[in-house]
């Protein structure tokens, strides 16, 4: 269990909180290419407990801006795009995507424009999601993680309802073997079988777990007593690396959460690659009704595999109280990702990049294990074997 101050700083994002602050070293998805047009050219979001607008100036850049106009807060989602950048629609003041101030309307304020700079952020469009960057420069480059920058394999993005808790939720159950069998367990089965025991499900199936650190995070490691071994990836900090999927949990504030898949298939020879790096993008229907309401009124679908972990990430609470939780042996991997997480919040706290943050544009592909997830999700579509268990998205 852990104290209320430690637990604030696992779950705090906001900026000048220690978890915040290391957060903002690192790109994150925060919204689709398509949120934003010559017909809607601005969109509000919520990241890392910031209030921010994304907007596309007639140019064809894109911006991350703060909400409120520096002048009097009036909400630049109503800002007007021009060439140059977006313009208050309260009195004018025009910034362009740095947040520098180019026009002060009605008068010329030379004072203001010098000395005062609207909060704005890096944009990229890659793989047709806008990727920001909240950190202090210098900007690092994306991370080449093999799933998002090889140029052989398919892809599609796969946007899953908010999920309305504390992204380190999410995160710990990507070290968290134990539950595929329990929570799982209508997936688990090969070929049909039903467990003996929906309390155990299918437990007993698994010889051992094992965790490790790796250069860019932790792996997880499934062996089963008929030999069969799997291994999933947890990317520092944010991500989960699953059979062919990349799952991204970018903190919306401390009680929601940005969930988004980005899921590779295998190219055979000939292939049209043209969604390599371009995409189509699917968006899942709410897995639970209402779909904004909170345990204990929300029902969840519990129809499939990720359904069934956004009840068990929700129902802890907008953030888990830790203090009053009681760890197990299996639960090794969440009390290693703890401390990782901890060991990486003090390294910034120092002035130093957290693991696995990039400064040479050009460095090599990172390679994240996608062949054998690929493979693994081949495997689980074969004849006779039950659809579900290599399926999984956690």
């Amino acid at each position: 269990m852990l104290t209320a101050e430690e637990n604030s700083v696992l779950t705090q994002v906001g900026p000048g909180t220690p978890g915040g602050e290391m957060l903002r070293r690192y790109w994150h998805p925060i919204a689709l290419a398509t949120d934003v047009s010559d017909e809607s050219p601005t969109k509000f979001v919520r990241i890392l407990g910031e209030d921010l607008v994304i907007f596309r100036d007639k140019s064809g850049r894109t911006g991350l801006i703060a909400d409120k106009c520096p002048h009097r807060n009036a909400s630049l989602v109503y800002g007007r795009v021009e060439e140059r950048g977006i313009s208050c629609a309260y009195h004018g003041w025009l910034m362009d995507c740095d947040g520098n101030i180019i026009e002060t309307p009605p008068e010329r304020n030379d004072a203001i424009m010098r000395n005062v700079k609207a909060t704005a952020y890096p944009v990229q469009v890659y793989l047709n999601l806008i990727w920001a960057y909240m950190g202090p420069a210098p900007v690092p480059p994306m991370i080449h993680f093999d799933s998002l920058f090889r140029g052989d394999v398919h892809r599609k993005i796969v946007v899953h309802p908010q999920l309305d808790c504390n992204w380190f939720q999410a995160m710990e159950n990507s070290v968290d073997p134990a539950h595929l069998q329990v929570l799982h367990q209508e997936f688990a089965g090969r070929g049909g079988r039903v467990p003996e025991s929906t309390t155990r499900g299918f437990t007993d199936d698994v010889e051992m777990y094992e965790f490790y650190l790796t250069d860019y995070g932790v792996m997880k490691k499934r062996t089963y007593k008929n030999g069969l071994m799997d291994e999933h990836p947890l990317i520092f900090p944010n991500i989960l690396r699953q059979g062919p999927s990349t799952q991204f949990r970018v903190p919306i504030d401390d009680e929601h959460t940005i969930h988004v898949h980005v899921v590779c298939s295998r190219a055979d020879d000939g292939d049209d690659m043209s969604d390599a790096f371009d995409p189509p993008i699917e968006i899942k229907e709410p897995y639970k009704h209402p779909a904004d309401a909170m345990h204990p009124v929300a029902k969840f679908t519990m129809h499939h595999v990720i359904p069934q972990d956004h009840m068990a990430w929700e129902t802890q609470g907008p953030i888990a109280d830790r203090s009053i939780e009681h760890l197990s042996f299996s639960d090794r991997g969440i009390a290693l990702l703890r401390k990782l997480t901890v060991e990486q919040i003090a390294r910034v706290g120092q002035g130093l990049d957290p693991m696995p943050v990039q400064r040479d544009a050009d460095h090599a592909i990172i390679d994240t294990k996608l062949d054998d997830g690929i493979q693994q999700q081949q495997r689980s579509r074969a004849p006779g074997v039950k659809r579900g268990v290599m399926d999984k998205q956690a």
